[in-house]
């Protein structure tokens, strides 16, 4: 199937991103594919785009109808460089936003979730789409994943608190849906896996899956806040500790049919991700 539409992918080497631009390639999609090294992705144009620099943004908008949005990474103000880029996205003829946030942003709420409570305003067509947290963490290139695979340890504040994690996979296949359905959601999308596991379980699975033990260390806040604050801003560290506390309280014990209606199908399961991505120790 082809149309004679162009996606703007934002963020198109990225977890989502890739396999966002993957997916609709697929399909028969046209895609223009954004990052920061304008870096070529077979089957689609590419552009170069910064969200720090508006010199980029004009040249990477240029055809594009419709956009799949990343917010810039590690920033706690997204809005301030986001919202200008979407009103000269509509200016350039965008008429349709798919905006990445989170489970743990509502609308209106911190960093995107202003971005979130704009974004109606802007685009008669439009998704936001509010995954819990990725299964990938646990398998790319994350500090969980690179935890696991550096000393058999993931290391949280969350407790024994559990999260609907979802499949990045399954994420791509809600975004493809929302850019390209003949209608809009209009909506946010909460998107989750199909079962609530704990970070306890998660190492279990991956301990049965690679043969590699593996276990889940509890922090305290003020454990992981400090940790996390040697590798980001202090700012975006406090918020991601925050996150694991209210993990531990519950606010992720959940899961939705969201995947389910908008693909048609089931999401994945962790087992059937760590399978696919993570190797057996021999």
């Amino acid at each position: 199937m082809t149309d004679s539409h162009t996606t703007l992918v934002i963020g198109a080497t990225g977890t989502t991103g890739s396999r966002t631009t993957a997916q609709l390639i697929t399909a028969g999609h046209h895609v223009k594919a954004a990052s920061r090294h304008a870096t070529p992705v077979p089957g689609a144009s590419s552009a170069r785009f910064d969200w720090y620099d508006p010199t980029t943004h004009a040249k990477a908008l240029d055809g594009a109808d419709r956009v799949y949005l990343i917010p810039p990474l590690g920033d706690s103000d997204p809005a301030s460089v986001m919202l200008p880029f979407l009103r000269q996205a509509r200016a350039a003829g965008v008429h349709r936003a798919v905006l990445l946030s989170s489970s743990a942003i509502p609308e209106g709420g911190p960093a995107v979730g202003v971005v979130h409570q704009a974004l109606p305003g802007l685009f008669d067509e439009w998704a936001v789409l509010r995954p819990s947290w990725f299964m990938q963490n646990f398998t790319g290139t994350h500090a969980h994943a690179q935890s696991i695979r550096a000393n058999g340890t993931i290391l949280t504040a969350a407790g024994t608190g559990r999260v609907g994690f979802i499949d990045a996979d399954d994420i791509a296949a809600v975004a493809v849906r929302a850019l390209t359905g003949d209608q809009a959601p209009n909506t946010d999308l909460l998107l989750t896996g199909p079962e609530a596991l704990s970070h306890d379980d998660i190492a279990t699975t991956i301990t049965e899956v690679t043969g590699r033990p593996v276990a889940h260390r509890h922090l305290t806040y003020e454990q992981m806040r400090d940790r996390l604050t040697a590798q980001l801003p202090p700012e975006f560290a406090a918020m991601l500790a925050r996150m694991d506390r209210t993990i531990a309280k519950g606010a992720e014990n959940r899961t939705t049919d969201a995947v389910q209606r908008l693909t048609g199908r089931p999401p994945h399961s962790f087992r059937a991700v760590a399978e696919r991505e993570m190797t057996r120790s021999t």
